[in-house]
């Protein structure tokens, strides 16, 4: 079995939000790696890894970063492989406005896909979905995972009639 997803990060100080990705592809079956790379403190693997991905299999990136989150976008710079950034709330964080922001505003030519502050789970909805687009077992594990997303608003409104008030009309 050969990783076509690759989920990085700036520290391990960042799995417990970037776990929520490899939780969803795990689920998925999709086969994925996960790997600590800081586009500060390890430039050269960075590029390395950024530069050999698609001759390695990977075909989506999501990459987590907290603080000034250079990563997803260093990556990016280095590879056509889709990126997915996920912004991580951390310890140097504004509130994660600068992850957001440092992930978010990419220069033309250089996308980075990215998904909300703590958004691993989306990143991993997001790769499935990329990965489904020609592949048809992965398309209908991303179909089931969305149809049962509905059914549990569906049991949240029946769960909700237990809420009597004399005013409510449904």
């Amino acid at each position: 079995m050969k990783a076509v997803v690759s989920i990085i990060m700036g520290s391990t100080s960042d799995m417990p939000v970037m776990k929520k990705a490899a939780e969803l592809l795990n689920e998925m079956e999709i086969p994925f790696e996960i790997n600590a790379l800081s586009a500060h403190r390890t430039p050269e693997m960075v590029e390395d890894f950024a530069t050999n991905a698609r001759a390695n299999g990977i075909r989506v990136i999501i990459a987590g970063a907290g603080g000034a989150a250079h990563l997803p976008g260093v990556v990016a710079a280095f590879t056509t492989v889709p990126v997915i950034g996920v912004p991580c709330r951390s310890s140097i964080s504004i509130d994660g406005w600068d992850s957001i922001l440092s992930i978010l505003q990419m220069p033309p030519g250089i996308p980075v896909a990215t998904v909300g502050l703590d958004g691993a789970l989306n990143a991993g909805i997001l790769a499935s979905q990329i990965l489904s687009t020609d592949n048809e077992e992965i398309h209908q594990k991303v179909t089931s995972y969305k149809e049962n997303l509905k059914s549990k608003i569906v049991k949240a409104n029946d769960d909700l009639t237990v809420h009597e008030y004399k005013f409510r009309t449904n």
